[in-house]
């Protein structure tokens, strides 16, 4: 009986713990979301739409304006061959003259020279019928040799008075005075308004008609000059 009790005892001691079935699996954990991924996926989408929205109102604030393909001299107005369309800001501030404007434009002189890739603006240009205060025009005809070749509308001139003088003479003694140049300055800055082509192609020669803008002040001593036929041109720098 006591053999029979502790071999049960020690069967009971011996026996191991339940295990789980092979069919009863242990739950998943739930899957992990990533919010800041899809942070990051609307805040480029928003950014996307921005920037869009900026390049339209950007686009609504340029206007098509006037540039100069070729340069234009002081007095010459624009043409169909010398400008093209090109867009510009126009939050600038500047009063640039619409693609819309050309033919008006056109009836317009410029004031000085303006030249190739500016953008045109309305301050450039005055009307050709208007002359500035304290200007006057003077017209000139001058001979081979006292006018640079290729001279035209435009282009800034000095005037010179060249001849001859005589001095010391005793007209009614009869006695010869002594010649010497008179070489002076006239007029310091003149724009040449117009200017005639010389017939280069006949035997005689012919003078070139040139029309002169210059200070009220100059006319006396310009046109006393120019009526001698004493007047030379020499082209200077500047606009």
């Amino acid at each position: 009986m006591k053999i029979q009790e502790r071999t049960g005892a020690g069967a009971g001691r011996s026996a191991a713990p339940a295990q789980p079935s092979v069919g009863d699996r242990l739950p998943s954990p739930p899957r992990e979301r990533k919010p800041a991924l899809a942070a990051l996926a609307v805040l480029l989408i928003l950014v996307g739409a921005l920037g869009a929205t900026m390049l339209v109102l950007r686009a609504g604030d340029r206007v098509e304006a006037i540039q100069l393909t070729a340069d234009v001299k002081a007095g010459e107005s624009i043409t169909d061959d010398n400008i093209k369309s090109v867009m510009v800001n126009d939050d600038s501030g500047a009063n640039f003259v619409a693609w819309s404007q050309r033919e008006s434009l056109m009836k317009l002189q410029a004031k000085s020279t303006l030249y190739k890739g500016t953008v045109v603006v309305g301050e450039m240009f005055a009307d050709k019928s208007g002359m500035e205060e304290g200007k006057a025009t003077v017209g000139v005809s001058l001979k081979e040799g006292q006018y640079p070749k290729g001279l035209g509308s435009g282009d800034n001139v000095a005037v010179y008075r060249v001849g001859t003088k005589t001095s010391g003479g005793d007209q009614d003694g009869g006695a010869s005075g002594s010649a010497g140049a008179d070489n002076s300055l006239l007029v310091e800055r003149a724009v040449v308004e117009s200017a005639g082509a010389s017939s280069s192609d006949s035997i005689t020669s012919t003078n070139l008609p040139v029309t002169l803008t210059v200070d009220a002040a100059d006319v006396p001593a310009l046109t006393q000059a120019a009526s001698a036929g004493e007047v030379a041109v020499v082209l200077i720098p500047g606009n």
